[in-house]
């Protein structure tokens, strides 16, 4: 069975019904200032389409009907918003006004379809990719208008659109605007859609007559949210975020249905939240390290499709614009299960020759003789995955960080051995209760963190850290970060399966229980089961620790990716970024009703737009938590780090072509209070690629 929120067939545009709920009327709601479409004639006659879904059409001059949008158009290559077809379009000055409708499919940005339809022949030589996009997105003396149809389906809106970047004026806009209303057979419901706050402050120029809507108003009427598309078979199940927090027990047979997204959740065969997520919530990194299906839809917990399946084996697929469930035999499920069992990954060796406490430039030190790559994984063996890339983000130019130093894992090792938690452990897993039943391991693992916090810690370890916090943070609350070797890097990354914790030095028991709550992270029962799911040895495990002071009430907290995650195919660079404002309602785990400031920031475009997908709801209406200068100081950060680590994860190095950095910051002006807040790279780490 094949859905959406609205349980409509794409491009249905109302005329049928493929799953419960939705309506089957066309007239969409008055606040969108739409109106009923009518098919008119269809202009493309005999159209084919071969294998790969591409039409034989390469464009039309009008659109007649549903069947000539379909010809032409794709998904786009931004989706922000799911449930969206796009097809690009091309207004022709050189010709008075022509309209062209390319096909989308095979030309995938203007500058293909210009250059291949509409240069020489007595027209215009269209000049290089690099001089095009120069003049015909910033110039205003540009020969073409460019911009993008949008059907968003389920609040039924046909959008005009500009790329975030473009420059147009509201007269080059407004004559688009009409030859694509007077020649296309929704134009009396065309839209425009601002893309940017740029392009918005320009569309406050545009003729009354030309109704717009906002990213906002799409997003509100918009069911169905996509995360992480992928397929899986699960028993669906049915839960409240709260239970998992509080200690239900869920296993990764399990495709869940939630109200919203759990602080945490072991491993499952797939996750559906009724409240939206973030694409940068840490549910989601979850998702994507799985390779599982996670998606957002409003309602899910009473929706009729999904409750005919309640308790039973099914398979469903998280798709671009629309998911499809269908019931599944236990034969198949165990198949399913069988072939995706990850493989066991190996993780790196510890290593126990390195007993000082260093400064963390000094952490996986780089040389001629080899790569950053191999730079880190050699400092991950003795300091973990987050200190090591750290360490990178402290020597690289313009990515200001907070000093710091490094607790090497020969610290947790002689804690974990001479306290004999190790043997502990290796007698839990000789224990067939322990491993059969849940409850028991849960139990288990609850009582032996309590007594590691109890457990002394080594003598060498508090002289040399007294020594050190006395030097860096004298009388300053620290935090200690752990830093494994299972985490941040290929193979087991595991995202937010170990726990920080600070310290007050000036109460040298704070410390170390602080250190104490670290090390015992690693024996959390949801980071057991995730461990065990993937076929970790627990004991390989190895914790270091990133030791700086605590952010203790910072003006802003946010997290980014240094790629556009909308757009796999690099078309529209730019950094996307989810900010919030002050440090108590945190991105990744953002409270019950709470959102963030989500942008997407073209940092590499001239006047380096913005384009607002939301808004924080903790600030006034109208405003944002990040002022244009720090938008800019955050955005000559994530430059660098891109840059940077683009040698050790960029394109070819195990990402097939994609590569992003995930990488979290602050703002905070607790070194200078009467200075505006600055910023502070909290860490950097590679993003997973979408699931294939």
């Amino acid at each position: 069975m094949k859905c959406n929120a609205f349980g409509t067939s794409l491009f249905a545009l109302g005329f049928g019904m493929a799953c419960s709920g939705g309506s089957a009327t066309s007239t969409p709601d008055a606040s969108l200032r739409v109106t009923t479409v009518q098919e008119g004639t269809c202009q493309a006659e005999k159209v084919t389409f071969n294998d790969a879904g591409l039409s034989s059409v390469d464009f039309l001059r009008k659109l007649g009907c549903t069947a000539d949008f379909q010809a032409l158009a794709s998904v786009p290559v931004d989706q922000t918003l799911s449930g969206a077809r796009s097809g690009k379009v091309v207004y022709d000055t050189a010709q008075n006004g022509a309209l062209y409708f390319q096909n989308s499919v095979k030309y995938q940005v203007h500058y293909a379809f210009a250059s291949t339809h509409l240069s020489g022949n007595g027209l215009p030589i269209v000049p290089s990719l690099a001089e095009f996009n120069t003049t015909e997105y910033y110039s205003k003396d540009r020969r073409f208008v460019l911009g993008a149809i949008s059907y968003y389906e389920e609040p039924k809106v046909w959008a005009l659109e500009l790329s975030p970047y473009d420059t147009a004026s509201a007269t080059m806009l407004a004559e688009l605007f009409y030859a694509v209303r007077d020649n296309t057979f929704f134009g009396p419901a065309l839209t425009f859609h601002p893309t940017s706050d740029a392009v918005k402050a320009m569309a406050k120029k545009l003729p009354g007559d030309i109704p717009i809507i906002t990213t906002d108003e799409l997003y509100a009427k918009t069911d169905y949210q996509p995360l992480n598309v992928a397929t899986s078979i699960g028993r669906l199940t049915f839960a409240k975020a709260a239970d998992l927090d509080n200690g239900l027990y869920l296993s990764f047979q399990t495709f869940v249905v939630l109200d919203e997204a759990p602080n945490d959740i072991s491993v499952m065969q797939g996750i559906i939240t009724q409240e939206f997520q973030t694409p940068l919530s840490h549910l989601n990194v979850l998702s994507r390290n799985r390779k599982t299906p996670n998606m957002g839809l409003r309602n899910a917990l009473t929706n009729p499709t999904l409750l005919a399946f309640k308790d039973k084996l099914v398979e469903i697929s998280v798709g671009a614009s629309e998911w499809t469930i269908r019931e599944a035999s236990l034969e198949e499920a165990q198949a399913f299960w069988d072939a995706h069992k990850p493989e066991k990954p190996i993780l790196p060796p510890m290593d126990l020759t390195i007993r000082n406490l260093p400064d963390i430039k000094e952490v996986a030190p780089e040389s001629l003789d080899r790569t950053l790559r191999d730079s880190i994984k050699l400092g991950c063996n003795a300091f973990g995955g987050k200190a090591a890339q750290y360490a990178v983000l402290a020597r690289t130019d313009g990515v200001p960080v907070k000093k710091a130093f490094a607790i090497p894992v020969y610290y947790y090792y002689a804690f974990m051995t001479k306290n004999g938690f190790f043997d502990r452990v290796k007698t839990l897993q000789q224990d067939p209760k322990f491993v059969e039943d849940f409850n028991t391991r849960y139990n288990a693992l609850l009582a032996l963190r309590t007594d590691m916090m109890s457990a002394p810690l080594e003598p060498e370890l508090e002289s040399q850290l007294k020594d050190r916090i006395a030097e860096y943070f004298p009388g300053k609350t620290v935090r200690f970060r752990t830093s494994t070797n299972s985490e941040d890097l290929e193979g087991f990354p595991c995202a937010g399966c170990y726990e920080s914790h600070s310290g007050d030095s000036t109460k040298w028991e704070d410390v170390r229980n602080a250190i104490r709550k670290a090390y015992a992270s690693a024996w959390l029962f949801r980071t057991w089961e995730e461990r065990s799911y993937y076929g970790v040895d627990h004991e390989t495990v190895s914790m270091a620790l990133l030791a700086h002071t605590n952010y203790a009430d910072e003006e802003a907290n946010g997290v980014a990716v240094t790629a556009n995650i909308f757009d796999a195919t690099g078309v529209d660079p730019a950094f996307y970024l989810n900010v919030q404002y002050g440090g108590d309602a945190e991105v990744v785990h953002p409270p019950k009703g709470v959102q963030s400031d989500q942008i997407l920031y073209f940092f590499t475009q001239p006047n380096q737009p913005t384009s607002y997908l939301a808004h924080s709801s903790l600030i006034p209406v109208g405003t944002s938590v990040l002022s244009r200068a720090q938008m800019y100081e955050l955005g000559t950060a994530l430059n660098a780090i891109h840059s940077r680590f683009s040698n050790a994860y960029g394109p070819g190095v195990g990402n097939m072509g994609w590569y992003a950095m995930d990488v979290e910051f602050k703002f905070d002006n607790e070194e200078a209070p009467t200075q505006p807040p600055a910023l502070y790279v909290k860490q950097a780490r590679p993003y997973p690629k979408q699931s294939e």
